[in-house]
């Protein structure tokens, strides 16, 4: 059954073509990667579907809902969260609170009004840390809880963002390069939460540039290149496909 649905989704900056009439449909519960090389548009569909870009046509169909620009806060809150190629956390922050941000996402409002309540405040706040706690043990960060996000090393950051985003209890979890930069342990670890991930409930988009990753990870592949869709299908069909080897397999080559 269908979660989300892109209908013939374009964006121009200018006169260039970013991404042209691109239509895909996640299953609920599958982990879709989206390869392609530098510049194909990966990044940029994200972007269209978490509300930081609007698209100049097409729609995204999210639980049967249009969801075509809404803002970025209302996409999060309706089930949608993400983790950006360049991290973004809050280095002066901890590692908890980096965590408690995201959770903000789906509680929203009501957590202040819980918060302006005093007997019921401690007792939301305790909720809150324990979830959140919970989360840093499933990422392997229990031990860094009240460490300074910018002191962490670069891959414990790297799943701090992963747990930041799972905070918001997404449907969908887009996931942007996840394991750049790493080396192969580290690569291998995100790998196995990204499967767990999945065992979870949520539904995974997954971009890639590491193909070992991506076809020991993805069960379906959609490829771009300059921002058109020119191949889908299992990754073994997505590695003999001519069209994929020549725009980016046989570029890593």
């Amino acid at each position: 059954m269908a979660i989300l649905e892109a209908n013939e989704v374009s964006i121009n900056f200018g006169g260039v073509k970013a991404v042209v009439d691109l239509s895909l449909t996640v299953d609920e519960g599958q982990i879709l990667g989206i390869i392609g090389p530098n510049g194909s548009g990966k990044t940029t569909f994200f972007n269209i579907l978490t509300g930081i870009y609007r698209p100049t046509s097409g729609t995204f169909v999210f639980k049967g809902e249009d969801i075509t620009g809404w803002p970025a806060h209302r996409v999060t809150q309706h089930g949608i969260a993400r983790t950006f190629q360049n991290i973004r956390l809050f280095g002066n922050m901890t590692v908890l609170d980096n965590v408690l941000v995201g959770g903000h996402a789906h509680i929203g409002a009501s957590l202040w009004h819980v918060l302006l309540h005093n007997q019921n405040r401690d007792e939301a706040e305790k909720r809150l840390k324990e979830e959140a706690y919970e989360l840093l043990c499933f990422m392997g960060l229990e031990h860094r809880v009240d460490e300074f996000a910018a002191n962490l090393p670069y891959g414990e950051q790297r799943r701090l963002e992963l747990a930041r985003a799972l905070a918001s209890e997404p449907s969908i979890l887009l996931l942007d390069e996840p394991t750049a930069g790493m080396n192969d342990t580290e690569a291998r670890y995100i790998m196995e939460h990204i499967r767990r991930i999945q065992e979870m409930g949520v539904t995974v988009l997954l971009i890639e540039h590491n193909m070992r990753v991506m076809m020991g990870t993805a069960e379906w592949i959609v490829a771009l290149d300059a921002g058109r869709k020119i191949a889908e299908g299992v990754p073994r069909e997505i590695q003999r496909d001519e069209k994929v080897i020549k725009a980016y397999l046989g570029e890593e080559e």
